[in-house]
Parts: structure tokens; C-alpha cells; sequence
């Protein structure tokens, strides 16, 4: 296939673009920094720096949107909160648009969200029909998000929305910010402690994406998570038992809200969420339990 990619040098998408290109994918990344892209990537991709000359998106297959400001790294001020939508809603916006006025659209437009979509939902199951939405803030950025995406839908095009939890990486990410104090033995949960965590291992996360990209039913909402969401506390246990350290230390809810503004609500609210849609497509998972997982990763 020819496929556009955003966010080609993020988390997921720098694994992402590996497997394609592994598969003989011709591929083109819209990146802001076209260098930083050509390092990691090679000269055997394509690479945009804006979409300002481009009328159409004739000629590709696919379209996959990952790029988006990383919304867990500084307070929600009011104007973090309009760059992190910003840099999701206006290139989701720009990317429909230019799929409806080609004459030969691509095939599928999969398009990134995140389990916020639900708000924190405490100790309900949520698969992707899960209608109890928290009006706050991640709900409204993502709800938005996936308006705009839904737009590219046509009987050419399928869309497909990736609601993404927390990545397991060796190269980044949430668990990258978690591991430090737990190797130096000050880990352990965060408030309560009983608060859902969704997760999903790299490999499964691009596995998934991939999955999608290829089965050509496949259309709308997607839980991009492992089949068994953990509990905070029990999710710091098995990181210090991976990494041999006691998880003694509990960081009180109020010290969290105090660092992280209303941002908090990330990292002390949570959803039980479950990738239904994706086990009755026929997606089966390498990594369903967190230990392995964590094994895994931490092991790179």
C-alpha cells in the first residue's frame, strides 16, 4: 500500500512505520521536524512538512493520524489545553477534508483517540458502546477528535478510531516517567490506588494497527487495550516485582493534584475499559496480562 503517516516519530509511530516498511509499505511522513524523521526513519520514506500544497490525497491507500501534542506532560493551563487540541482537531480536520474532495480516496482513514474519551469511570467495564460519558476535559478532546475523523467516512472510505491506553514501551512514554523512582526504590501507587489503568503493549498496539489497516470490515470505534486492565496498586506491585524493588511508597492523591493541576484526574481516575471490538473482529493478543508484559519491556 501507499500510506501517509502523522505522527511517524512518535512512541507508536516510530515502531509503527518499522512493521510497514518491513512489509515492503510505501510510506510518506507529515512530521514538523522533516530532519529528526529522516534519522530515525532513513531516506527510504517520504517526508512532508506541511499539508498546505496538497489538494487531494489521491494516490494513497491509507491515511493513519497519530500525531497529537503529548497531553500528560505539562499542566492544563488554558493554553496547553488549546495547543493539545489544537494539534489534534486541526490536522484530523485537514486530513477529512482533503480525503472527501479526492477522486479516488484512500480506503481507510485510522485516526487516533484515547480511552479518555470516557472520562473516569470508576468500576464500570467500558467496551466501545459504553454510553456514560464524564464531561471533562479529556472526554471533550477526544469527542472532537473523533467528530472530525468520522467526517472522511464515505462508501469509499472506512474510518476507524484507535482509543488508545497507557503504551508499555522500552523506548518511552508513561511507563518511561514511572520506572525511575520505582529502580531507586520510592515506587507504589498513586492516590488510592484502586483506580483502573488500561494498557497495551507496544508490539500489540502496533499489531493492532496493522490489523485494522488490513480487515477491510473493520470501521469505527476501537479500544486500543490489553484484555485485562489492572488496578493502579496492582500495576506498581508487578513493576517492583520486575524490577526487584518494594512499591512502600504511596503518593496521596492531594500531593498529585497540587503537581498536576487538573491534569490529575489522568493518573487518579481510570476505566475498566476492554477491547471487544477487536477480540470479535479476530484480533488475538501476544501480551493479555501485565507481568509478561512488563517483562517484556522493561527486559529492552
Amino acid at each position: 500500500m501507499n500510506i501517509l503517516i502523522t505522527g511517524g516519530t512518535g512512541l507508536i509511530g516510530r515502531r509503527l512505520v518499522d512493521a510497514l516498511l518491513s512489509q515492503s509499505h510505501q510510506l510518506t511522513i507529515l512530521t514538523r521536524s522533516p530532519h529528526r524523521a529522516t534519522q530515525y526513519v532513513g531516506r527510504q520514506v517520504t517526508v512532508w512538512e506541511t499539508l498546505a500544497d496538497q489538494t487531494s490525497l489521491d494516490g494513497f491507500d491509507a491515511v493513519i493520524n497519530l500525531a497529537g501534542e503529548p497531553i500528560a506532560d505539562k499542566r492544563w493551563t488554558p493554553e496547553q489545553k488549546k495547543k493539545l487540541c489544537d494539534s489534534r482537531w486541526q490536522l484530523t480536520e485537514k486530513l477529512a477534508s482533503l480525503i472527501t474532495t479526492s477522486l479516488k480516496p484512500p480506503a481507510v482513514f485510522i485516526s487516533g483517540s484515547a480511552v479518555g474519551y470516557y472520562g473516569d469511570q470508576g468500576e464500570e467495564v467500558v467496551d466501545e458502546e459504553h454510553s456514560a460519558k464524564h464531561h471533562e476535559f479529556s472526554w471533550q478532546l477526544c469527542a472532537q477528535w473523533e467528530a472530525l475523523a468520522r467526517a472522511a467516512t464515505s462508501e469509499a472510505t472506512r474510518v476507524c478510531l484507535l482509543r488508545i491506553g497507557v503504551v508499555l514501551s522500552p523506548t518511552g512514554g508513561a511507563l518511561a516517567k514511572m520506572v525511575l523512582p520505582f529502580r531507586v526504590g520510592l515506587g507504589g501507587p498513586l492516590g488510592n490506588g484502586q483506580q483502573f489503568m488500561p494498557w497495551i503493549h507496544i508490539e500489540d498496539m502496533v499489531r493492532g494497527i496493522v490489523f485494522l489497516l488490513n480487515h477491510h470490515d473493520a470501521e469505527g470505534a476501537f479500544n486500543m487495550v490489553a484484555p485485562n486492565p489492572v488496578r493502579n496498586a496492582q500495576f506498581s506491585r508487578q513493576l517492583g516485582e520486575v524490577l526487584h524493588r518494594p512499591t512502600l511508597f504511596r503518593v496521596p492523591a492531594s500531593v498529585i493534584r497540587l503537581l498536576m493541576g487538573e491534569s490529575a484526574t489522568l493518573v487518579l481516575g481510570g476505566q475498566q475499559a476492554v477491547p471487544k471490538r477487536l477480540h470479535e473482529a479476530g484480533f488475538v493478543f501476544h501480551y493479555q496480562e501485565v507481568k509478561p508484559a512488563l517483562q517484556d519491556v522493561l527486559n529492552k
